[in-house]
């Protein structure tokens, strides 16, 4: 096997996590690991991008919700939607109630059903009311926390990944990358987005400092939770699962920097 280096997992988490024109070279697992521990680099790409819409609406006039829904849009543009994909047919697998092989069944089909639509209409509710307070406070903290919420979204794909999580499914993308990250580098990596958030928030005041902190605790363990209850009915992690769990943690993060 060829050796690995940085450039394939970066194609490999830009490649497959946004639209971004990154061909992917290699879709083994070593690829594979890389890429999940470069995911929060793809979420930063996204992030930025997202704040820079928000922020040239409100230089050109527009009020903080017009921002907001610009800078909840991006994200969802820049993926194909395939993270707010996951997360309504990881409800309706979740909300089914079937076993989990029926359960599997239901999230593989094309259309979302009644417990999708709730989910994903009240995600981007939270996601858009949570921006427009922060941008109505502070352009820079509403900035900030496009980034940062974008950001602790890939996060949670690499934790995700780690060592120990297995696959629902034999095929598809969670099984690519289902217990490629090492525990260990899964740990590092989520310390380091953490100290990047505080150290990003302490341009702003200590107080913002900590509130990234907690942005990207709680974000994390909303998505552990999600990934237990997930990885206990359906067996596993599945594609359509990694996108919730993106979801679930951005839209937890938003609420958070919008506190206070």
């Amino acid at each position: 096997m060829p050796r690995t280096s940085p450039l394939d997992g970066l194609r490999f988490a830009f490649g497959t996590l946004t639209v971004f024109p990154v061909r992917v070279t290699r879709w083994d697992r070593e690829a594979a690991r890389g890429g999940m521990l470069c995911a929060p680099l793809a979420g930063l790409a996204v992030g930025t991008a997202a704040a820079a819409a928000g922020l040239v609406l409100l230089f050109l006039g527009a009020g903080g919700p017009l921002a907001a829904v610009a800078t909840v849009a991006v994200p969802a543009v820049l993926t194909r939607g395939l993270h707010l994909d996951g997360l309504a047919d990881t409800a309706d697998g979740l909300g089914s109630g079937k076993p989990a092989e029926d359960a599997l069944r239901i999230m593989k089909q094309s259309d979302i059903g009644p417990f999708g639509v709730i989910t994903l209409v009240l995600a981007l509710l939270a996601q858009a009311a949570a921006l427009a307070q922060v941008y109505d406070a502070s352009w820079a903290r509403g900035a900030g926390a496009a980034v940062v919420s974008a950001t602790v979204a890939r996060l949670t794909l690499t934790l995700a990944a780690r060592a120990g999580v297995p696959a629902a499914r034999p095929e598809g993308l969670g099984a690519a990358v289902a217990g490629v990250v090492p525990v260990r580098g899964a740990v590092v990596t989520a310390v380091a987005v953490a100290g990047a958030g505080a150290a990003a928030g302490a341009f702003l005041g200590p107080y913002d400092m900590v509130r990234s902190v907690l942005a990207v605790v709680l974000s994390l363990a909303a998505a552990e939770v999600l990934l237990h209850h997930c990885t206990r009915r359906f067996g596993g992690v599945t594609g359509d699962v990694f996108g919730g769990l993106a979801e679930t943690a951005a839209t937890t993060a938003l609420v958070v920097l919008s506190l206070g």
